[in-house]
């Protein structure tokens, strides 16, 4: 099989092409479709091959204006099974580029004005009429292949979309969610183990009181957050397997922002649930690991960070509160106005309540002030023993999918499919899978 500069794939020039107008035509030339795309055909100006090689190919058969046709399912088979194998976080990356890349593409293309009723109407009206120059026999729509896979394209047009087109596009969207969820959890779980050794101090960690410190002081915290350190690892190395597959940046702020609430959750939560973590040591460490994690979003800019810090803000607030001096002297106002805006009543209760401080041996938050937080919880509970739901201070970590097919097609780049540079000279020999 050769692809051409121009983006024609077609056989070998010294192999017979059946007549194009017959269905075997047809099911050879999804075949090397379907051959190609099963190879990772990579980059061509920071856009996915893939994704441009299938649509190019849709369009040349007027696949869109089909009342019926495989391809569509055979496409979707193909990709699935590659989500589904998992091989690596490469290939997950590299499906997410493309499959996103293929349905701005879809969405700029298939017009869905039209019902299903009236366009089979206009179907069987032109199928009366005498067929046009260059039109298959029976097909009056459809133009007569020249036995490529892809013709010339200079522009992206929309076309009226029958059902089969309509439907490749729902499952598409729906293997974009897939395998955006799957690289999602995969990155979860790779950070639960780790933030679960983030939340309580290390025997090992020491800070120096009130701005002295020693080069063994300072060796002793380095070596302490490891942990932190290997999440900032880890996400470094999402980062980088994401934009190497040239993911759109906006998916990339997605997925770190969702991370970093997830982030959130499990060390706020965890925070909450054991007393020996609201300490004050502990709120140094955990401020630490934080302060890791804020310079990493500065190195990963806005582009790519979004509101990835922001989220954080439950579990900064808390620590915040943890190494708060002089708390005897705040009041209630001070640090729901101030400290920790973000908190409701029942986290800044169970916090206070379970604080201590085991290094300087201070003062925790006042009891008057402990008492309002009470009042003032109960206050606006219709259970009297609010304080000790669970439900009530723990936070639930986000499921959802972030993004619709609408924010892809307005927050990814104008896709210009003129410059769009196919493999070039694509021509393998024997035992070569793109051999025909």
């Amino acid at each position: 099989m050769i692809v051409d500069r121009n983006g024609d794939i077609h056989d070998d020039d010294n192999a017979e092409l059946p007549a194009s107008n017959d269905a075997e035509a047809e099911k050879q030339q999804q075949e090397l479709l379907i051959k190609c795309i099963s190879e990772d055909l990579g980059f061509s100006t920071g856009r996915p091959i893939a994704a441009y090689l299938i649509y190019r190919c849709l369009v040349h058969w007027r696949s869109f204006e089909e009342d019926r046709t495989t391809v569509f399912d055979r496409i979707i088979q193909k990709i699935s099974a590659a989500i589904e194998a998992r091989d690596s976080n490469e290939k997950l990356a590299y499906w997410l580029s493309n499959s996103c890349t293929l349905l701005l593409l879809l969405q700029r293309t298939l017009k869905t004005s039209g019902s299903a009723a009236s366009a089979r109407q206009r179907r069987r009206t032109s199928s009366l009429n005498s067929p046009k120059e260059n039109q298959a026999p029976g097909h009056p729509e459809r133009s007569v292949s020249d036995g490529r896979l892809v013709g010339a394209l200079t522009d992206i047009s929309q076309v009226e979309a029958k059902y089969p087109a309509l439907a490749f596009k729902q499952q598409l969207t729906a293997l974009l969610e897939k395998v955006y969820g799957v690289i999602r959890h995969d990155l979860k779980k790779e950070l639960s183990s780790l933030l679960g050794l983030c939340i309580q101090a290390p025997r090992t960690f020491v800070v120096s009181p009130r701005g002295t410190g020693s080069q063994g002081t300072d060796m002793a915290q380095q070596a302490s957050m490891a942990h932190w350190q290997s999440i900032i690892k880890i996400l470094t190395n999402s980062l980088n397997v994401l934009k190497s597959n040239y993911v759109p940046p906006f998916l990339i702020c997605k997925l770190f922002t969702q991370v970093f609430s997830f982030i959130n959750v499990q060390l706020f939560n965890s925070l909450l649930l054991r007393r020996e973590c609201c300490s004050f040591s502990n709120g140094e460490y955990v401020k630490a690991g934080l302060d890791e994690l804020e310079h990493w979003c500065h190195w990963l800019t806005e582009e790519y960070a979004g509101s990835s810090w922001d989220e954080l803000k439950h579990i900064r607030q808390a620590v915040t509160l943890l190494i708060l001096e002089e708390k005897h002297s705040k009041s209630l106002k001070e640090i729901t106005d101030d400290f920790c805006p973000a908190l409701s009543m029942q986290q800044l209760y169970r916090i206070s309540t379970m604080y201590c401080d085991d290094k300087f041996g201070t003062l925790g938050i006042p009891s008057d002030v402990v008492a309002s937080m009470r009042a003032k919880m109960i206050g606006g509970s219709s259970s009297p023993s609010v304080q000790d739901d669970i439900n009530s201070f723990l936070l639930d970590d986000d499921f959802s999918i972030p993004f619709s097919v609408d924010d892809i097609a307005r927050l990814m780049v104008h896709v210009d499919i003129a410059d769009m540079d196919l493999p070039p000279l694509i021509q393998e020999k024997n035992g070569s899978p793109f051999e025909a």
